[in-house]
């Protein structure tokens, strides 16, 4: 691939041809609990860290779509680089959404990243509303301290997007938004990630100890533990990415599965349980189907939180069923590793830990459908 981008990139072929080579190393990752960095080098090379970036702003100009197709690409090779690539990706395509639909002045982070090919790293998963750590106010700035954890690709992490609360003295915990370089004083990744799966992620805790952050440099502010816009924006375009690679996992244990049926007696049994897959799968791509057409067509507010999570559920209990029939479906074999049913059958478990996690998005779904305050 030319070191130019353009428009007229076919992303998809791109990362068609870069999951073969994925596919090759994923086991040895998953045996040896080691972060994916040959395969992030190879995502590098080929521009994949800076392809959803507007064409106009330097980068690839893949679209939203395209976007979440490559990471379910990806992740039939690999779960783990796909989810890994995910976290860097829906930073970067929520930064898109906001300079071309509010105007937001994220120009100059996205431009960053394409010329400076930047891996962004997220903490959202140990944040959420309610964010995670201290930050104290000094002199030109804050003073952070933090243990980030679940941040995915942090070997390779060039910026961390991340938060922390401030007990504004006005306007009560208040928390602040803000990106930290990798390379900080007082960053630190701490190998702590053994896992029963998706275990190439790389998703260390970070620990930030009395990092600088300028008043210049804090990108937000917001009332602790409340929803606001951001989080609903959040929420719509962060997701479907991030679950388009556990339909990716979902997706190639399917097709590993039917190759081992097809050479068995059609019973009745092994019949039913090919349907039972496939209307598992069905309901997984249909969700996730569902959540990229709102992510590329409809407002955040609350509604279209509302209907992004259940997506959001619906999609990661259909890809974990799919999984499980898959294994039922292949039979004995799909207990050994070499099949890959049984790595993908760990994968796949982790879409049971994004936020909104299920209980708290039935929550929000019925507070909502009852008229009641969402932050009740």
């Amino acid at each position: 691939m030319s070191d130019t981008l353009t428009r007229q990139t076919d992303w998809i072929a791109a990362a068609d041809a870069a999951a073969a080579q994925i596919a090759l190393t994923a086991p040895l990752h998953d045996a040896d609990d080691s972060f994916v960095a040959d395969s992030y080098d190879l995502l590098k090379r080929e521009g994949f860290f800076k392809a959803h970036v507007p064409a106009e702003l330097g980068g690839g100009g893949a679209t939203y779509a395209e976007t979440c197709a490559i990471v379910r690409t990806l992740a039939r090779a690999c779960g783990s680089t796909g989810l890994a690539y995910s976290m860097h990706s829906h930073l970067v395509a929520l930064a898109v959404w906001r300079w071309r639909n509010e105007g937001a002045p994220t120009d100059g982070l996205l431009r960053r990243v394409a010329a400076e090919d930047l891996v962004l790293v997220s903490s959202g998963g140990s944040d959420w509303l309610q964010s995670a750590g201290v930050a104290e106010k000094v002199e030109g700035g804050f003073r952070i301290t933090a243990r980030k954890v679940f941040s995915s690709g942090s070997p390779a992490g060039d910026l961390m997007m991340t938060s922390a609360v401030y007990d504004d003295p006005e306007a009560g915990p208040t928390v602040l938004h803000f990106g930290v370089s990798m390379k900080a004083d007082g960053v630190k990744v701490l190998d702590t990630w053994r896992t029963l799966g998706m275990r190439g992620t790389g998703s260390n805790d970070v620990e930030l100890n009395g990092v600088f952050v300028a008043d210049a440099a804090i990108a937000g502010r917001r009332p602790q533990g409340k929803w606001g816009p951001l989080f609903h924006g959040i929420s719509m375009i962060a997701f479907p990415i991030i679950y388009s690679a556990y339909v990716g996992v979902a997706e190639a244990a399917r097709a590993k599965a039917l190759d081992v049926a097809r050479r068995k007696p059609a019973d009745e049994a092994l019949v039913s349980l090919a349907g039972e897959m496939e209307t598992a799968f069905a309901s997984a791509e249909m969700a996730l189907d569902e959540m990229v057409a709102t992510a590329q067509t409809a407002r955040p507010g609350p509604e279209t939180t509302n209907r992004t999570m259940i997506g959001r559920t619906l999609a990661g209990q259909g890809a974990i069923r799919t999984v499980e029939k898959a294994m039922e479906l292949a039979g004995g074999g799909a207990f050994y590793r070499g099949l890959g049913l049984e790595r993908a059958f760990r994968d796949v478990q982790g879409a049971r830990f994004h936020p909104l996690q299920e209980k708290p998005q039935l929550r929000y779904a019925g507070r909502l459908a009852l008229g009641l305050d969402i932050d009740g």
